[in-house]
């Protein structure tokens, strides 16, 4: 069965992509931090009928990372598909809130260049070698929509973000000839169920959402999409 690694994953949309992949034969790799959610993940998904396996590792440890990666190819006798997750990152002092474009300051950059940026390229090339070199391969980054429509209240998110899409057209423009599709998704949607979503949101389904990364799957079109309700 083809497989598909999940890095980031959380409960709404990750849980949604191993959902959508999985109903379609794909065996569903999920890398997150917590072991206690992959287990939770796990649950869920075989108990639809989805072979999944969890693998513990923080996205801005990138020896770790790259070893729950290939931990998964091993497993799973390899990685068909890869998506990242960009995660919004705490700073070092706990405090979890999104800097404005005034706020921004190279200490509170950091750790959101490592997690959506850093933690994007160390996972992609854990599993781009063996795509290379079976000639096939797809590679899916999702961020927030502050990368491509400036957003002043998502200052640091928004330039990580950037930095990833950026990165991931290149990819895509470099490796459509070798077989490998690279597809690039800005989130412009609040996920039904996210804890503090505005009153006057209008949130979308992930199951939405993640049919929506399988098309680009499947379609190997287009390099980066826009998604909002």
């Amino acid at each position: 069965m083809p497989t598909i690694a999940l890095v980031a994953a959380g409960t709404r949309l990750g849980l949604s992509l191993g959902r959508v992949f999985g109903g379609h034969g794909f065996d569903v790799a999920l890398i997150a931090r917590s072991e206690e959610r992959l287990g939770e993940l796990v649950d869920t998904l075989a108990a639809e009928g989805v072979e999944a396996a969890g693998f513990p590792a923080d996205v801005t440890d990138r020896a770790a990372l790259a070893t729950a990666v290939d931990d998964a190819a091993e497993k799973f006798g390899g990685i068909d598909v890869l998506q990242y997750s960009a995660p919004y990152v705490h700073a070092a002092d706990g405090d979890g809130r999104m800097t404005g474009v005034l706020d921004v300051t190279v200490e509170n950059l950091r750790p959101q260049i490592e997690g959506a940026c850093y933690g994007a390229i160390t996972a992609t090339r854990a599993v781009l070698p063996a795509m290379l070199a079976a000639g096939t391969g797809t590679l899916l980054y999702t961020t927030g929509a502050s990368a491509v429509t400036p957003t002043p209240w998502a200052g640091t998110a928004g330039v990580a973000g950037a930095a990833v899409r950026n990165w991931a057209l290149n990819l895509n423009n470099t490796l459509a000839d070798r077989g490998i599709y690279v597809g690039y998704v800005a989130l412009g949607a609040w996920i039904v169920g996210t804890p503090g979503m505005p009153e006057d949101a209008s949130p979308m389904e992930p199951d939405d959402i993640a049919r929506r990364h399988w098309d680009m799957h499947t379609t190997r079109n287009p390099s980066e999409q826009l998604i909002t309700p």
